[in-house]
């Protein structure tokens, strides 16, 4: 039977130099050639590309472990508190390089972790000696360290040395610069945060929501809370690379604040918030790598955001559309019995008229 122009929905073969003969089933007759080509090569290099699997596996190994500690971040109310130490890490990275002139990761994170640290001492001593409130104190912080971590690169920029290139992209990060070594540092570090959460789960949690209950039961809330500090400042720094100093807080609290909407157990708001940050690490390298111009840094906390923002509207208890469908079966409880209400009582008085007029 000869093929119809409205009935060629047989099996094709698209043919591929580099990929072999593979399967096309075309959904309509719209399908072309040339689109099933296209998206076999594009699938082709995400499987093939090394540096695609470097950034993907290191986006996703980020953004798991960011969940993770941004859990126990949000719940302790110190989101801001990654924003800061994120801007304190700049000048930390910017003296690193001004000592050792070289472009080195290490040296980068070890000056980042150092001036993280100052930073965090910087804002506990103003809390403890002044009157000024932690929220200020963090402020307060974040634009003095930012300041002079401009200042330091802007140095560095006019300093004439060749290696200084591409240190600015520490601010807006730059995943494409990563390289195998990267992902295994990213790799370790995030093995190694993940299992301190589930090896002290029980004890952080205690301290997450009652210090002063964790304290009488004889547990060290300093050296927890110190701990949690010190991971928070490990878990921005080495994301610093990959979204930068001005982004990896969003990507550090956002992943947490969405998983916050599904449940009210946080071990499951632990796990959630690790899915949903590795999740928006694979879409924001997958849709920068897919369109050029992208980086994948913002692309990266603009897929979280957008995980955040289907959470808000679509979770089964804290969502949006549900508080609404509760208040509008709420509202409709209610006025029904007034309905019924307002109808027995216009049937009586027309009653009442009946045999008042009789």
């Amino acid at each position: 039977m000869p093929d119809l122009p409205g009935r060629r929905l047989h099996r094709k073969i698209c043919t591929r130099p580099t990929v072999g003969r593979l399967p096309c089933w075309p959904i309509s007759a719209r399908c072309l050639r040339g689109r099933c080509d296209a998206m076999l090569t594009t699938l082709w290099q995400w499987i093939t590309d090394p540096n695609l699997q470097w950034i993907l596996m290191g986006s996703l190994l980020l953004g798991l472990g960011s969940g993770v500690i941004g859990s126990f971040t949000y719940l302790r109310k110190q989101s801001l508190l990654g924003d800061a130490l994120a801007h304190a890490a700049l000048p930390g990275i910017c003296i690193a390089f001004m000592l050792s002139g070289v472009k080195s990761v290490g040296l980068f994170m070890l000056g980042a972790i150092l001036a993280g640290m100052a930073a965090t001492f910087g804002i506990s001593a103003i809390t403890r000696y002044t009157r000024i409130k932690q929220d200020a104190a963090l402020g307060i912080v974040l634009s003095v360290f930012f300041g002079i971590g401009i200042v330091l690169l802007t140095q560095i920029q006019h300093s004439g040395n060749g290696n200084q290139s591409g240190l600015d992209k520490y601010m807006f990060g730059q995943a494409a610069s990563m390289m195998l070594a990267d992902v295994y540092l990213m790799g370790a570090v995030s093995v190694l945060l993940i299992a301190i959460c589930a090896l002290l789960f029980k004890e952080l949690k205690l301290v997450s929501f009652d210090p002063g209950f964790a304290r009488g039961m004889g547990l060290n809330v300093a050296f927890l809370e110190q701990l949690l500090l010190l991971m928070t400042v490990v878990a921005v720094v080495v994301g610093i690379q990959a979204v930068g100093v001005v982004l990896v807080a969003a990507l550090l609290i956002t992943p947490a604040v969405a998983a916050r909407y599904w449940t009210d157990a946080l071990g499951v708001m632990v796990v959630l918030a690790g899915a949903f940050g590795a999740l928006s690490g694979v879409t924001g390298t997958l849709i920068s790598s897919t369109l050029s111009n992208l980086p994948t840094g913002p692309v990266t906390v603009l897929a979280a955001t957008a995980l955040f923002f289907v959470s808000a509207v679509l979770a089964p208890n804290r969502g949006l559309l549900a508080k609404w469908i509760r208040r509008w079966r709420s509202r409709s409880e209610i006025q029904q019995p007034m309905e019924l209400a307002m109808i027995r009582q216009a049937g009586n008085t027309v009653n009442a008229a009946e045999r008042g007029a009789e």
